[in-house]
């Protein structure tokens, strides 16, 4: 057991374990993970960053309407930074109302990942040690996880944090472009959103460098990001993500629901015609792919086999690798391609935790299973509601 899973123990021992609070930062799936909390009699505090904190210590703070309880979130503490969460006076009000923290998107964005595993002691539902895999220069990152899990993922010409030099990359790029003619996706770091990505498509070695140089000039990535960039295969298909939980005391997998990405300014870009998609881009207009919604979206049944596989997949190959599987919500994005003849899953995107999407529950997914459609929220309270009391039970699904 590691150090910091002793220290998790510990903090379990001196909770009240009938009386659990389930946490969150203010952002990215906080209203989903409460509300599904509420529901299965759970209190709920957001941890809010100052000028950000309407949405919850207002809009939907809990309170007595005229119809009833309204609004799910009970307790919100503000803070300057999302990253002082992990200040010892924030931890010490967390674990004064027995916390159980729901680790999202915004968690590791906002926060440091070292400080995060080593200097949060409050008890994190999944894996904490798994997220920072998102990221393509860890060990064991995504990549490599979808490879060992035998998971069709795109044609990667440069891993994340290598560095080529000019010459060898523009041979690369031209025997990729020579041999198999498809665009390429370059993903790099944000200068501004350091957590977020930048993305462009190149369809030459020449787009590459004009393109790229043209964005570090209206500072939209830095030089070195851009030259430690991903660039993989684009695959042209359908878009879908497959949203997963894992119960360790069920032992299954579950596909809470699928969804597509919206994007700025993408999304709106697609929607004119191609004249005048034409002339923006001659006038030197590039569509940004920064994320800002999903829309709920359907696969035909003869393709839930094989997402349940991929999951079932991802599941054992955590296991195998990490030592322990991922436990909870995760999530394996991509694309239906038609390859060689037959539709094909393919990812090229891995979310460690729990998706941004509350409109999973809009799919059918959850409801064949469970009857009705169940949020993430739900699923995350319905097992913590399980071990309620059971602090054997509990130390298994938490870090």
């Amino acid at each position: 057991m590691t150090d910091m899973l002793q220290k998790i123990q510990e903090v379990l021992k001196g909770y009240d374990l009938s009386q659990i609070t389930i946490g969150v930062l203010g952002g990215h799936s906080a209203l989903d993970v409460c509300r599904g909390a509420k529901k299965y009699g759970f209190k709920t505090v957001a941890v809010c960053q100052k000028g950000r904190s309407k949405t919850y210590d207002k809009f939907y703070k809990s309170r007595q309407g005229n119809f009833g309880p309204m609004g799910c979130v009970d307790h919100v503490i503000e803070v300057e930074k999302f990253a002082d969460v992990v200040k010892p006076e924030v931890q010490e009000q967390l674990r004064a109302m027995n916390t159980i923290f729901i680790h999202n998107r915004y968690f590791w964005v906002y926060c440091d990942f070292k400080e995060i595993e080593k200097d949060f002691i409050v008890p994190i539902f999944g894996n904490r040690e798994y997220v920072k895999l998102e990221e393509r220069d860890q060990p064991n990152n995504q990549y490599e996880l979808l490879e060992k899990a035998g998971i069709a993922l795109p044609k990667i010409i440069r891993k994340g944090g290598e560095v080529h030099g000019r010459r060898l990359l523009e041979e690369k790029l031209d025997k990729h472009f020579q041999e198999f003619g498809g665009p390429l996706i370059v993903k790099a770091n944000e200068a501004e959103r350091t957590y977020e990505r930048a993305f462009f498509v190149i369809t030459s070695s020449e787009d590459y460098f004009t393109i790229g140089e043209n964005m570090v000039k209206r500072g939209k990535v830095n030089q070195e990001d851009l030259d430690r960039s991903v660039i993989e295969e684009f695959i042209i298909g359908a878009q879908v993500n497959f949203n997963f939980y894992y119960c360790p005391f069920m032992r299954q997998v579950e596909l809470m629901g699928t969804d597509m990405r919206r994007q700025t300014s993408m999304d709106g870009f697609l929607r004119l015609n191609a004249v005048t998609q034409k002339k923006l881009l001659q006038a030197g207009y590039k569509p940004s792919m920064i994320e800002t919604g999903h829309v709920a979206c359907t696969v035909k049944e003869s393709l839930v086999q094989k997402a349940m596989e991929l999951g079932e997949k991802f599941v054992v190959t955590t296991a195998e690798v990490l030592g322990r599987p991922i436990v909870g919500p995760f999530a394996l994005q991509g694309a239906v391609a038609s390859r060689r003849g037959h539709e094909e899953i393919v990812i090229f995107d891995v979310s460690m935790r729990i998706p941004g999407s509350p409109g999973t529950a809009s799919t059918p997914y959850s409801a064949y299973l469970y009857g009705e459609p169940i949020s993430y929220g739900e699923r995350i309270a319905m097992t913590l509601k399980t071990v309620e009391g059971n602090m054997e039970a509990l130390s298994k699904l938490v870090s």
